[in-house]
């Protein structure tokens, strides 16, 4: 069933309950991340406000190791296996340009970043930091730059950061130090009136074009995917659409199923201005920029999410439960049919919380409201300032994603930055406390510190102690805690009325009732049935407000129920 543009339909949903989505890969529970990744996100040079930042990441897979670049670092990160990384100060790079981009041609790493008349540079080994200018008059001024070399070593560049102007792609030439071949070419104008994802505002609700930037490119079956984000850094709405076409400089066609990463609910929002990329075993992935932007508009984050392209090839993201656990593969996957999710479900939602003091403004509960942009603060960032929290019933904790706030920080770039350290321990009565996690003598600077724990536990209360803050207040924006109820899982949304305007199809309401035990729901839809691979996580009322939508098509849509013990899967009719 399509819903019809211009009156109200039902979208029934099936009566019984389907506990796990799709398969999920069988391997050793430690291997796994969750959402935002667990760097050394640094201070900004910005004399505004103290903030941390990272953004507009790219992830290169080069001899066997995985690169990872992203603006404002002060260097640049690499792994074996995308689960830990090492930090890689730079200072014969520009990393405080932004949108870095780079490219192997040979056996070379090029490396270019945001800027006027800039330059290139390379590396045999980006392990040193050993980078050497390549083109130090490289002629296209441009923002938001991305490298690719096709098959055939033909090179070309895509560009373009803007409200007004469009993004363009223009061919280098590997032999005369990628200078240009030809003039740029336009490839991608702002569509806002047809694309709602590309309106600027928090929920594509500002009635202007948002900005148009972050273009990516990716070549599969023979085709070429040009990607690009809007409508802006700053928005929980930030995302990646797609354009294909048969030759590198096209013409291009937009895909429907735009944004095609899109997070726009749960802890932390966005998945734009991102890069697709293959692992080792042949996967795709889409590392995308995440938002806080209290502080400043800048104040980003950097997510990872799997990515898969289905048999008709459109392009699509997996971001369901995309701040939750997820699994790292360790062999070649089906992202379509296969899930990374290992079903640990949050147990910390609008729990009871207590603290040992409290700065005016930020109460204890903020720990715990699953919002990134909140948090509770002691008023001290003394040793032995504490948060407790009550699950209410001893239930099987997994992990614990600590997400520290930097509340009252004045630190910049160049500042030292000592590490946070803490304590957490477990309680099933509230008097008997043993320990989970030390982190009393850490020494790496992180703040969404990510622990699994190598056997789980049962408990009912867990406490956090404070060791030492890099400075100001000891503070959390969430202590989110990941495991298993010993419940029931919620019943299922049995109906969902979508309403879609009949005077802008890019607008729809969806309404549901609520579900008595319920934790939350995940909506997902798409634009061909049985292929729902966007979705929105949504906390509290049971409805949502999609303004991003494509006009002039169709949409179906399925509601999904979750809570402490698992997931309730709706079935679209």
């Amino acid at each position: 069933m399509v819903f019809n543009f211009y009156k109200r339909v039902a979208c029934l949903l099936g009566f019984f309950i389907i506990a796990v989505q799709f398969p999920v890969i069988a391997q050793q529970k430690n291997q796994n991340f969750c959402n935002p990744l667990n760097l050394n996100y640094r201070f900004s040079y910005d004399n505004s406000s103290s903030y941390r930042e990272a953004a507009d990441p790219v992830i290169h897979l080069y001899k066997n190791k995985y690169f990872l670049y992203a603006s404002k670092s002060g260097g640049y990160w690499y792994a074996d296996n995308m689960l830990h990384w090492t930090f890689r100060p730079s200072v014969t790079l520009p990393v405080e340009d932004y949108a870095p981009t780079v490219e192997t041609i040979g056996d070379t790493v090029f490396f270019l970043a945001s800027g006027g008349a800039g330059k290139i540079y390379y590396n045999l080994n980006p392990l040193e930091d050993n980078w050497k200018v390549y083109n130090a008059k490289f002629q296209v001024s441009m923002t938001d730059p991305a490298l690719f070399k096709d098959d055939d070593g033909r090179v070309f560049l895509y560009y373009g950061c803007s409200n007004r102007d469009p993004i363009r792609g223009v061919e280098l030439d590997p032999k005369r130090l990628l200078d240009t071949l030809g003039s740029a070419k336009v490839l991608i104008g702002h569509k806002s009136k047809e694309h709602g994802w590309e309106e600027a505002g928090e929920k594509n609700d500002g009635g202007k074009e948002g900005w148009n930037e972050g273009s990516w490119m990716t070549k599969y079956n023979g085709k070429y995917y040009l990607q690009y984000s809007s409508p802006g850094t700053e928005f929980k709405v930030y995302g990646d659409g797609v354009y294909v076409a048969e030759k590198p400089l096209g013409p291009f066609t937009y895909m429907p199923n735009s944004p095609f990463s899109y997070k726009p609910g749960g802890f932390i929002n966005g998945a734009g201005h991102g890069a697709t990329f293959q692992d080792k075993y042949g996967n795709y992935w889409h590392v995308a920029t995440m938002t806080i932007s209290v502080r400043h508009m800048f104040e980003r984050r950097v997510g990872l999410f799997p990515a898969f392209f289905d048999r008709e090839g459109q392009l699509h993201c997996n971001t369901a439960f995309g701040d939750y656990p997820s699994l790292m593969p360790n062999r070649k996957m089906n992202f379509e049919k296969e899930s990374t999710f290992p079903g640990w479900m949050l147990l910390s939602y609008h729990k009871p919380v207590s603290a040992s003091s409290t700065l005016p403004g930020h109460q204890p509960e903020l720990a715990g409201d699953e919002e990134v942009r909140t948090w509770w603060a002691a008023s001290t960032g003394n040793k032995g300032e504490w948060l407790q929290m009550d699950l209410e019933k001893p239930s099987t904790i997994h992990a614990i994603q600590v997400n520290f706030a930097d509340e009252g920080a004045r630190l910049k770039a160049n500042d030292h930055v000592k590490p946070y350290q803490y304590t957490i321990s477990v309680s099933e009565d509230g008097k008997k406390w043993h320990s989970i996690v030390d982190q009393s003598k850490n020494t790496a600077d992180v703040t969404h510190d990510y622990q699994v724990l190598d056997k789980a536990v049962k408990a009912r209360y867990v406490k956090m102690i404070n060791y030492q803050v890099p400075d100001g207040n000891f503070s959390i924006s969430g202590l989110r805690i990941f495991g298993k109820g010993t419940g029931k899982l919620p019943e299922a949304v049995k109906t969902c009325k979508v309403q879609r305007d009949a005077q802008d199809t890019r607008h729809a309401r969806l309404d549901w009732k609520a579900i008595k035990g319920a934790t939350g729901y995940v909506v997902y839809f798409g634009n061909t049935k049985n292929k729902l691979y966007q979705s929105a996580m949504v906390y509290g009322n049971p409805s949502l407000e999609l303004r991003g939508l494509n006009k002039g098509v169709p949409y179906f849509f399925r509601v999904d129920a979750f809570n402490e013990n698992g997931v309730t899967r709706g079935t679209q009719q």
